[in-house]
């Protein structure tokens, strides 16, 4: 079933504890929570800030509530998840750094997955063509991205390391596949963590 999942979202279902209790924050249509609900059994739950994507929530029969990541997040209690999961939604938020620091009170763990902006395709295309890069991954012009926040793995290091957070486990993809660490910063066109506080 995780075959059928984006490749971030395929990495971190491989990784979430049977039976977990799981918090997707910024869940979309819920594709993840079905998976980890079918293959391992987790207590899903989402929070979503688009309406359509929480009525296709809904109607898979999940528990997803539509919320704003960086107002929202205070209302959970502290360690009432297994998991914190933000996929591909980090570089949305008003205030990233709050919204890590939130997932890891209210989870034991946080998966988090972003695109990098630091991607050599990315730098030849503001080196080149003096634009912000429009990719497959990153479609969006730089006046309707929903991206506000563009960071890097290592700008996401440097916030893990300066917060004193651990990381448990990290993975890169380039493309719809997973690549090695090395030089990741400059290959990797998405990183996934695994994150403790």
């Amino acid at each position: 079933m995780s075959d059928a999942l984006r490749p971030d979202l395929a990495i971190i279902a491989r990784h979430v504890a049977q039976g977990a209790r799981v918090l997707d924050v910024g869940c979309g249509d819920g594709a993840l929570l079905s998976a980890l609900r079918g293959m391992k059994g987790v207590d899903a739950r989402g929070l979503e800030l688009d309406a359509d994507n929480v009525a296709a929530a809904v109607e898979r029969g999940l528990s997803v509530v539509q919320g704003d990541a960086d107002t929202d997040l205070g209302y959970y209690p502290d360690t009432s998840f297994d998991y914190a999961i933000l996929s591909q939604t980090l570089q949305t938020t008003r205030r990233p750094d709050r919204v890590v620091e939130e997932l890891l009170r209210i989870g034991a763990r946080a998966f988090v997955s972003f695109p990098n902006f630091a991607h050599w395709r990315g730098r030849l295309a503001l080196l080149f063509g003096g634009r912000m890069p429009v990719t497959r991954l990153l479609p969006e012009r730089w006046y309707d991205t929903p991206n506000i926040h563009h960071l890097t793995i290592d700008d996401f290091r440097a916030l893990v390391r300066d917060r004193g957070w651990t990381i448990e486990a990290q993975w890169f993809l380039k493309g719809d596949h997973e690549t090695g660490g090395a030089n990741a910063n400059l290959m990797a066109e998405h990183a996934v963590f695994l994150l403790r506080a």
